[in-house]
């Protein structure tokens, strides 16, 4: 039989949990969410054309790319050399949850806007639940990474640091800046990004430069309106058959 090359575990999608835990069973799923938020984000901009999905999963590279850096500059190493590969500060997960949880709660609290149920209390129920469920998600897959023994509390946590400063940053200065300074020089950069040829050809939008809540509300009365004519017409036809 020919030699075969030496095989290797895809780290990406391999965690070593005990089985006879459940609460190290629900962790190690918790610690393969994150894996989801990419084709998420790739599903986001092409059904929506938003630049804010294409600016946010951009960010999202960057701070996994500085990650990698910081990685490789101060090679600290993992508490158990037998789970994971290459080098454990900061900790990817964490930092990536970091960014992704910190760049929406900026977005939810600065710009986005819910459409309101008509009774405010259920509004600011609704908005607490949201962005405490972020915020859970995101301690939730930190803390997997140290339960799990991929890394070490330090790691993880300032994993989460960095990528909460690195998700902060990068939304004020993408969404905040151009928003509340249009004239500056990022302001008319995204200008720009929005109005080029070829973003005008792909039917690249802000929405959220029009609408609180990115046009949600306003896309679906129309489509009601639209909706409720064309039932209207079919009764119409229906009538008409039948005399």
């Amino acid at each position: 039989m020919a030699a075969t090359n030496p095989r290797v575990s895809l780290d990406l999608t391999h965690v070593l949990y005990d089985e006879t835990s459940t609460v190290s069973s629900v962790l190690a799923l918790l610690t393969l969410s994150p894996i989801l938020i990419n084709p998420a984000y790739a599903v986001l901009a092409v059904q929506t054309r938003e630049l804010f999905f294409m600016e946010m999963w951009a960010g999202q590279m960057l701070c996994e790319a500085s990650n990698w850096v910081l990685k490789n500059l101060v090679r600290q190493q993992r508490p158990n050399d037998d789970l994971g590969d290459g080098y454990g500060f900061p900790s990817s997960h964490s930092q990536w949850m970091g960014y992704f949880s910190t760049f929406l709660i900026c977005h939810i609290l600065c710009r986005h806007r819910f459409v309101s149920t008509g009774w405010h209390a259920v509004d600011l129920l609704w908005k607490t639940l949201v962005l405490t469920g972020l915020v859970t998600w995101a301690g939730a897959v930190a803390f997997s990474r140290y339960y799990l023994g991929y890394h070490t509390a330090h790691q993880v946590i300032w994993g989460t640091v960095i990528g909460m400063l690195f998700g902060t940053f990068y939304y004020f200065t993408l969404e905040i800046i151009p928003d509340r300074y249009p004239q500056s020089g990022l302001g008319r950069f995204r200008t720009w990004v929005l109005s080029n040829p070829l973003s005008v050809w792909l039917r690249v939008r802000d929405g959220w430069a029009v609408w609180g809540d990115s046009g949600t509300e306003a896309q679906w009365l129309q489509w009601r309106a639209e909706w409720e004519r064309k039932l209207k017409t079919r009764r119409s036809e229906l009538g008409s058959k039948t005399d």
